[in-house]
């Protein structure tokens, strides 16, 4: 159920679609796979549909890398994003996808069958710490910015490329999450996070700290930022940490 408020909210911004398979694959000839994500103007993801291992190379003997898992650390449909497809000569479809895990940035390979149809975004958040700022695009035009809280020395909020895992209303619109809050794929030691370790983006009950370096990782964001975001940003965004 979670899967479809999701998407429902965000139906303007990510579409539903099926992958056409590649050409028939000549006997004898390994492809190279085909790209299809990672460009500054769309990207795809899929939920899963079932438990799967996530093998190192698109290969049923190759070693196991990790499994599918069904739900985010807070009970969220997972979300993996989709980098390449493949077809090997026994025309099993395997894809390549982004694994939510430590250490950042691994990557592996999944049946085709053990993930939904696939999801379009044309979003992309990229966080400038250094300019304490954020900036969303779409089909790589800007149409959202704001200042931004991030980690404090001893916490920094980690650098490098993630994705958006889930998004909710928070509850309690006074505290410290503000109105609205994002889960991403990145990991730290430590965050405002409950729970710890997943990189959070939020409102805040304390704007007078942004712009700043005031958290234990989590990005932070005023509350009228962050609500004009949950319209702007749909799950499966690629997000850049600068």
């Amino acid at each position: 159920m979670q899967r479809a408020r999701c998407n429902s909210r965000i139906g303007a911004c990510a579409l539903l679609v099926t992958l056409a398979l590649p050409a028939s694959v000549s006997a004898g000839v390994r492809p190279a796979g085909v790209r299809l994500s990672e460009g500054p103007t769309f990207a795809y993801w899929a939920h899963p549909e079932h438990r799967a291992s996530v093998r190192l190379l698109p290969s049923q003997t190759s070693r196991r890398v990790a499994r599918i898992h069904y739900f985010t650390e807070h009970g969220f449909p997972e979300v993996y994003p989709v980098l390449r497809q493949f077809t090997g000569r026994d025309w099993r479809t395997w894809l390549q996808v982004r694994i939510p895990m430590r250490p950042k940035g691994r990557t592996g390979w999944v049946r085709a069958s053990a993930l939904s149809s696939h999801y379009r975004v044309r979003t992309r958040l990229v966080v400038e710490r250094g300019r304490l700022r954020a900036t969303l695009y779409r089909s790589d035009r800007r149409i959202w910015t704001s200042p931004i809280g991030v980690g404090k020395a001893a916490t920094p909020t980690p650098a490098g490329r993630f994705w958006i895992r889930e998004s909710f209303r928070v509850a309690n619109r006074g505290g410290m999450y503000g109105s609205w809050a994002f889960g991403t794929s990145s990991y730290s030691r430590l965050s405002d996070w409950p729970g710890g370790g997943v990189i959070g983006i939020h409102g805040t009950n304390e704007p007078h700290l942004i712009p700043g370096r005031p958290s234990h990782g989590c990005i932070r964001l005023p509350n009228p930022a962050i609500s004009r975001l949950s319209q702007l940003m749909p799950i499966g965004t690629p997000l850049e940490i600068r």
